[in-house]
């Protein structure tokens, strides 16, 4: 699972709780939009024995550091230089731990001359154009091809998470940028549940990037239907006011069915992979469960027969290893 599912817990409980749920390995938050509470970058950057003392905390709950996460925005034309700073000392760390994999953002430039990020999604109006091709040809491929040569040379895999706002938030972004790219160090990281949120269909995305995913986040979204009815899928309501929008994100099983994962797993092993799965929980109750250390055996009120058994389902299938292959 990645640690930051139980960000208020110390490294010491998180570890046993991954343990006590069968887990067999984490991914690790080192910063930009994580407060990387447990992990110290620099000191372990400096310092060979923090890196033994770290690497035995986590062999000694039976587990293995899968991969560590550097999400930020490295193309910001603000904040950009301070979290691509991050990223390569995160990439530096992973080589020095032998952990193979960093997961990050593809980043999202803005519009030329501007401070802002620009999230591009129409070719109308014909500006739009001129802002994409600014921001893939004179900034993101440039970026890409120098950073993807900075991680091959220290042995690292880069796995690229497809999101909403971001310049790569879909299977024609992710080709695009892998394309120009060319190189075997940089894959893609696939959290279903961005892609569940903008209406695409797992299995589908699953077939278009076929070969190039190199590691999975195992986390759903569930749908409001009135409201997905009334205003569609695109929702700027706070994450704070989960009734409010047309889609939340959720622990796996709470949103589609289970099922659905397991097939995209099966398929993901079908392009010649064998991927780690981390759990990646937001659901509220599901959080609160792992805060406890064991899962709740109460229902929610109003729960129905088939939304426990989701949640059951979605349980389970954590626990024989959508965290490991």
């Amino acid at each position: 699972m990645i640690t930051d599912s139980l960000s208020a817990r110390d490294f010491d409980d998180v570890l046993r709780i991954a343990a006590d749920l069968g887990l067999d390995s984490i991914e690790i938050p080192t910063g930009n939009w994580s407060e990387a509470p447990h992990v110290d970058l620099d000191e372990l950057l400096e310092s060979s024995l923090a890196r033994a003392e770290y690497r035995d905390r986590v062999a000694a709950h039976g587990l293995r550091i899968s991969a560590l996460n550097a999400n930020g925005n490295q193309l910001h034309p603000v904040s950009g230089p301070a979290h691509d700073a991050i990223l390569r000392k995160t990439i530096r760390l992973a080589q020095l731990m032998e952990v193979p994999t960093v997961v990050c953002m593809s980043g999202l430039p803005a519009a030329a001359g501007d401070r802002t990020p620009n999230w591009v999604t129409s070719s109308w109006p014909p500006e739009n154009v001129t802002v994409l091709e600014y921001q893939w040809e004179q900034v993101a491929i440039p970026y890409w091809r120098e950073l993807a040569e900075f991680s091959a040379e220290h042995s690292v895999r880069l796995a690229i998470e497809p999101c909403f706002s971001q310049l790569v938030y879909n299977v024609s972004t992710a080709q695009r940028l892998l394309h120009a790219i060319g190189r075997d160090s940089v894959g893609i990281n696939l959290d279903p549940s961005h892609l569940m949120a903008m209406g695409a269909d797992i299995p589908e995305v699953i077939r278009g990037l076929a070969g190039s995913i190199v590691h999975v986040h195992a986390k759903d979204a569930r749908l409001n239907k009135p409201l997905v009815a009334l205003n569609g899928l695109p929702d700027g309501t706070a994450m704070t006011l989960p009734r409010e929008r047309a889609w939340n994100y959720v622990t796996l099983g709470l949103g589609h069915p289970a099922g659905g994962v397991v097939l995209g797993r099966v398929r993901v092993r079908a392009a010649g992979r064998r991927l780690r799965r981390n759990a990646e929980h937001r659901a509220r109750r599901c959080a609160a469960e792992l805060r406890r250390g064991s899962p709740s055996r109460r229902s929610a009120t109003g729960q129905s027969r088939a939304a426990r058994n989701a949640r059951l389902a979605a349980r389970r299938s954590v626990g024989r290893g959508l965290s490991g292959a």
